[in-house]
């Protein structure tokens, strides 16, 4: 296993970070944290990364303990935290040649690796860090995070706060650097990011509440999903929430998503509870299950 993670426990005070973890990552494997800002996602990080000691369990990251061997772990692994912290006064090129100086290599050593991403910024290399848009600076990070050609690469949150183009662009390059046979552990709270990884752990307050290969997790949702529309939306989650036979009941993007208590639901009957309660235009169907349906329904 690259990553392996036994039994894990962080407590900051009366706060319980990291509540019992354990799981696995294969070599070459796109492995994702799923869950919402507090899950416990950037303290699991620091923890692999030796930035943090946990209070109780085991972690060993590409055959090294995050105690005992920590020296090894910062050679062997890139890590691209949530915030952008490369330096901002340099630029593109100075800050890469810095990272690079560090580990002890060139930014032509490992030019391959990186070229992919670094093309896209390399226009730019006399910019300062700071001067740089989101998706730059993302990509910039990555960068740095890689030059070493580490064997593992942590990336937390690495999207949060980028346009939708660049996101994608983004997940596009963690393909083609896991083909390269990087292991990669990424964490977002992103639900539909969850379905371009492997195997994906849903994670809240601390705990781990899944994992599984995220159409998997889909698969076994217990019950039917539907879409409900109707011309005023909070009024009808209102009217859905107040309805007898309701189990679950939550905006999702137009629709409202909603599940029935009973197993002989005939959505003729909800149709008409809803006309009876002024509401018009209203559209009730099936929809396919998503991974945030499946950790709504796992977080309750």
């Amino acid at each position: 296993m690259s990553i392996s993670v036994k039994n894990i426990s962080k407590s900051f005070k009366t706060v319980n970070a990291v509540d019992d973890v354990s799981f696995e990552v294969k070599e070459g494997e796109l492995f994702g944290l799923i869950g919402p800002d507090g899950a416990g996602k950037t303290t699991i990080f620091r923890i692999l990364t030796t930035l943090l000691f946990a209070d109780k369990g085991t972690a060993t990251v590409a055959g090294f303990d995050v105690v005992d061997d920590f020296k090894e772990i910062r050679n062997h692994v890139g890590y691209m935290p949530g915030k952008f912290s490369l330096y901002q006064d340099l630029t593109v090129e100075e800050n890469l040649t810095f990272f690079a100086t560090i580990f002890g290599t060139t930014i032509e050593e490992n030019y391959e690796l990186i070229k992919d991403i670094y093309v896209q910024i390399e226009p730019f290399k006399n910019r300062r860090a700071g001067a740089l848009s989101g998706g730059m600076k993302q990509k910039l990070a990555l960068s740095c995070a890689l030059i070493h050609k580490p064997k593992v690469l942590f990336l937390d949150e690495p999207t949060t706060g980028v346009d939708p183009v660049s996101r994608k662009e983004f997940w596009e390059m963690l393909k083609r650097l896991q083909q390269k046979g990087i292991t990669i552990l990424v964490s977002t709270p992103y639900m539909d990011e969850a379905a371009l990884c492997d195997r994906i752990a849903l994670i809240q307050h601390g705990k781990i509440l899944q994992i599984d290969d995220p159409k998997e997790i889909v698969k076994h949702f217990p019950t039917t999903i539907y879409d409900i529309k109707a011309a005023n939306i909070y009024k009808l989650l209102l009217a859905l929430k107040e309805y007898k036979h309701s189990y679950s009941v939550y905006p999702f993007g137009e629709f409202v998503h909603y599940t029935d208590k009973r197993e002989d639901f005939n959505p003729q009957e909800l149709q008409q509870y809803l006309e009876a309660n002024n509401h018009q235009n209203i559209k009730i169907e099936i929809t396919k299950t998503t991974i945030e349906d499946t950790f709504m329904e796992l977080a309750k």
